[in-house]
C-alpha cells in the first residue's frame, strides 16, 4: 500500500487526482464544524447515543449528526436512496432494462437516484428537527431551538432548517460524485471513509488527553486497543480476500481459418460477497421501531419497554440480529450472483465445468457452491457484528465504539478498493508511456 502511494505520487497526473480527492476530503469534513444557526445542540447527542442505527450514521458523518451541523445528514440519504434504487432493479423491469442499457441507462438510474435522494433527505431533516424539539406537537416551547430568530414562527424554523439540512446532503452528494469523476476511487464510499477514520481518530484523541502524570493508564489502554485493531484488521482483510476459484474450460472452435478457445479459466466467488450490506440492512431494521418511537413522546412507555426487550446487548437483539444478518446475506446472494445467467453465459461460450453437464445441472452445482460460501460468509458477519466489541471490552470500555462493526468492513472493503485503483491507474500510466 505505501510503495503504491510512493509509486503513485511519482507521476503527475495520479498525484494530481490524489490532491483533488484530499482537497474534497477537506471541504467535507469542514463542512462537519459549520454549525446551524438558530440550533442549540443539547438533545442531539444523547438522543444519537441511545441509537445504535443513529450512532452507526453518526460515525459514518465522522460524528456531524450528533453535532447538529451542516452535514448532519451526511451521505446516509444517497446510501438510503442507492440501495432502494438497486432493491427496485431487482423487482420493475423498466429499472431492469435501464441496468442493462450502458451510459444512458446508468445515467437515468443516477438521476432516479438524486431524486429519491432529496425525498430522503427532507424526511430525515424533518425528523431531526422533531427530535431536536422534544417530538411532534407544540415545538414551540422546546429549548433546543432559539425560536426567537425564527419571530416565533413553528413553521419557518421547521422549514428552514429542513432546507438547510437537505442541502448539505445535497452538497456532499456533489462532493462525493466529483471525486469519483475527478479524483481516484469511489467517492461515496471515500467519504464514508474518512467520516468513520475521523470519529475513531477524535475519540482516540480523546483518551490521549486524558493522561497525566499521575495517571499513564489511557496511554496503555491506547496502546492495546491500536495492537487489537491491527489483528481485527489483519483477520478481516485475511477472510475477505479469500474466494472459491471454480475452473472452467473452454473447447476450441474453428471459425473461418482460425481456431479459437481452448483456453481454461475460473469463476471468482468471494466468502464475504455482500460485503458491508447485510450489517448495514440488520441494524437498520432492528433499530427503526426504536427510531420512531423516540419521535413521538406519547410512546415514551412503548419506547422503554422496546428498549428493555430489544434493546442492544439483550439475548432477544442478538437473537433477531443474527437471523436479519444471515436473510440478508443470502437475499444479497442472490441479487449479486445468478448462476442461471453464469450457466448460460459459460455455455453460450463452449465452455463448460469438468466433471458437470452443460444447463441445469451447471446451474444447481453453482447453485450449491453459492449457498455454501454464503452460509459461511454470514457466520462471518455475525462473530464481526459482536466480536470486535467483546475483544475490545478487555482493553478498554472509553474505546468499545470507536469502530463500529460495520465500520470496520467498510474500512476494509474502501481501503481495498483504492489500493486497487491507485494500482489500476499506475499500470494504466505505464502502458500510455510504452505505447508512446
Amino acid at each position: 500500500m505505501f510503495e503504491t502511494l510512493k509509486n503513485a505520487f511519482r507521476s503527475p497526473e495520479i498525484r494530481k487526482k490524489l490532491l483533488i480527492t484530499l482537497l474534497l476530503l477537506l471541504v467535507f469534513r469542514a463542512g462537519c464544524y459549520i454549525p446551524v444557526p438558530g440550533l442549540a445542540r443539547n438533545l442531539m447527542e444523547q438522543a444519537v447515543n441511545e441509537n445504535d442505527f443513529l450512532s452507526l450514521m453518526s460515525g459514518i458523518t465522522g460524528g456531524a449528526l450528533e453535532s447538529g451541523t451542516l452535514f448532519a445528514l451526511g451521505i446516509g440519504p444517497y446510501i438510503n436512496a442507492s440501495i432502494i434504487v438497486q432493491l427496485l432493479t431487482v423487482g420493475i423491469r423498466r429499472l431492469e432494462s435501464w441496468s442493462k442499457e450502458g451510459e444512458e441507462g446508468k445515467r437515468k438510474l443516477t438521476n432516479l437516484t438524486r431524486i429519491i435522494t432529496i425525498v430522503l433527505a427532507i424526511i430525515q431533516a424533518i425528523g431531526i428537527i422533531v427530535n431536536f424539539a422534544g417530538g411532534f406537537g407544540d415545538m414551540s416551547s422546546s429549548t433546543d431551538i432559539k425560536w426567537d430568530l425564527f419571530f416565533n414562527t413553528q413553521w419557518l424554523a421547521v422549514l428552514y432548517m429542513t432546507v438547510i439540512y437537505t442541502a448539505g446532503a445535497m452538497l456532499v452528494m456533489w462532493l462525493g460524485e466529483r471525486i469519483t469523476d475527478y479524483g481516484i476511487g469511489n467517492g461515496i464510499s471515500m467519504i464514508i471513509f474518512i467520516g468513520i477514520i475521523s470519529t475513531a481518530g477524535m475519540s482516540i484523541l480523546g483518551k490521549l488527553t486524558s493522561i497525566t502524570a499521575d495517571d499513564v493508564g489511557p496511554l496503555f489502554e491506547v496502546i492495546g486497543f491500536l495492537v487489537l485493531s491491527v489483528v481485527i484488521f489483519f483477520a478481516i482483510v485475511y477472510v475477505d480476500l479469500a474466494e472459491r476459484k471454480i475452473p472452467v474450460q473452454y473447447a476450441k472452435q474453428v471459425r473461418g481459418t482460425k481456431m479459437y478457445g481452448g483456453q481454461s479459466s475460473v469463476i471468482p466467488m468471494k466468502i464475504a460477497g455482500g460485503g458491508v450490506m447485510p450489517l448495514i440492512f440488520a441494524f437498520a431494521i432492528i433499530s427503526f421501531p426504536a427510531m420512531i418511537m423516540s419521535l413521538v413522546p406519547a410512546w415514551s412507555d412503548e419506547l422503554e419497554w422496546w428498549n428493555s426487550v430489544f434493546g442492544s446487548g439483550t439475548w432477544l437483539y442478538v437473537l433477531v440480529l443474527c437471523v436479519l444478518i444471515f436473510v440478508f446475506s443470502f437475499f444479497y446472494a442472490t441479487i449479486q450472483f445468478n448462476p442461471e445467467d453464469v450457466s448460460k453465459s459459460i455455455q453460450q461460450n463452449g465452455g463448460f465445468i469438468q466433471g458437470i453437464r452443460p444447463g441445469k445441472p451447471t446451474a444447481q452445482y453453482l447453485k450449491r457452491i453459492n449457498n455454501r460460501i454464503t452460509l459461511f460468509g454470514a457466520i462471518f458477519l455475525t462473530l464481526v457484528a459482536f466480536i470486535p466489541s467483546l475483544v475490545f471490552s478487555f482493553v478498554t470500555v472509553d474505546l468499545i465504539n470507536v469502530f463500529s462493526t460495520t465500520g470496520i468492513l467498510i474500512i476494509v472493503s474502501v481501503a481495498l478498493e483504492f489500493d486497487k485503483q491507485l494500482q489500476s491507474q499506475i499500470m494504466m500510466k505505464n502502458y500510455k508511456g510504452f505505447l508512446k
